[in-house]
């Protein structure tokens, strides 16, 4: 426990401290957000802003990491911490080269979509290639090549090429949907914490039940769960820091430097973790956002009507008449009621388990 409250804390107080001095230098540097056209009347006050500053993320989360393998635990970073770390920088890049070109060009349009589908998926490669290729003494990789739920689900096996398409798939998806979600003040900061919080108790709960330790009923067999416990925990702690600057009115964006990069955090826990599937539930609120750009979309392309009044969802409700702050504080109510199902889910399963050998 004590790894994970000093890697909160140091990154909480980096996060904190080091957005300030990022947006008194992307403002001198005239790194300001473009608004969307569609959207402009009602977000007009937001030209200008600070963006990337999901900069403070990634280092207030390394940060946080860093230090407490130096100054806490005994051991080094663990293959799974490094990898998930990998990911999520390597996909914050993806998105700093988007943003830095939308300031640019000022315009909202950044990397084009090839580009931005090209660096999504050097990202997700490099990182399934590299977890298939790390096993340790027990053969046992950081992520598995099954499909998983809360556990691997033995009939759904990928192989080693299938495991690499399907790592990019789910990369790309909570990537995007995390981007999606990013429209308004502190709502994919605030979702994201909730996300990332729920994904500290997983980890944490399973380092505490690890087969490899205390081979009980209902035990888990993922690999390097007490270091995932501490990524997830720096990594919610810079996303609460952030927030504290991001929250309406917000004084600095995360751009798509924070949104992608958050968003393959999430595909990176939920693999380390062997819960992909649950992730969909545990990040409900993210995947309703992408489906609705999905489904506004398909219904466009054969109706030529639209679905939503916009698209993503949360700008039909603000189009709707609700006040952005109102959007915001009921869309934080349903990811925390998402997140809750998720840790229910969890615990029964485990629950169940012990149950059948009482």
């Amino acid at each position: 426990m004590r790894p994970i409250l000093v890697a909160a804390a140091v990154a909480l107080v980096v996060s904190i401290l080091f957005t300030p001095y990022l947006i008194r230098i992307f403002s001198k540097q005239g790194f300001g957000q473009e608004i969307r056209e569609e959207v402009q009347k009602s977000h007009s006050a937001k030209r200008g802003t600070p963006t990337m500053g999901g900069v403070a993320i990634l280092v207030a989360m390394w940060v946080g990491y860093l230090v407490t393998h130096l100054t806490v635990t005994e051991t080094g970073p663990s293959a799974s911490g490094l990898l998930v770390l990998f990911l999520t920088t390597a996909l914050g890049f993806v998105g700093f080269f988007d943003d830095f070109i939308k300031i640019r060009k000022q315009r909202n349009l950044g990397l084009n979509k090839t580009a931005k589908l090209v660096g999504q998926l050097a990202a997700a490669v490099v990182f399934a290639i590299l977890v298939l290729r790390f096993p340790d003494v027990n053969q046992v990789t950081p992520a598995s090549v099954h499909l998983s739920f809360i556990r691997d689900i033995s009939l759904i096996s990928f192989g080693a090429i299938g495991f690499v398409i399907f790592a990019y798939v789910a990369i790309s998806g909570w990537s995007n949907a995390v981007n999606f979600t990013d429209g308004m003040d502190g709502l994919a900061a605030g979702t994201a914490s909730m996300v990332l919080a729920t994904y500290v108790l997983i980890s944490f709960w399973q380092f505490r039940n690890d087969c490899t330790v205390v081979p009980t009923p209902g035990c888990y067999t993922v690999r390097d769960p007490e270091d995932i416990a501490v990524v997830a925990a720096a990594a919610m702690a810079a996303c609460v820091g952030f927030l504290w600057w991001n929250a309406a009115p917000a004084k600095i964006f995360m751009g798509d430097t924070g949104s992608l990069a958050l968003g393959g955090l999430i595909a990176g826990l939920s693999m380390v973790t062997r819960t992909e599937l649950l992730a969909i539930v545990i990040g409900g609120l993210f995947v309703v956002e992408a489906l609705s750009v999905v489904m506004q979309i398909a219904v466009f392309r054969t109706t030529r009507r639209r679905l939503f009044r916009m698209a993503p969802f949360h700008h039909h409700f603000e189009l709707a008449g609700w006040a952005e702050t109102t959007v915001i504080i009921r869309f934080w109510v349903l990811a925390a009621i998402t997140c809750m199902f998720g840790v229910g889910l969890f615990y029964a399963d485990w629950l169940a388990l012990s149950d059948q050998f009482q």
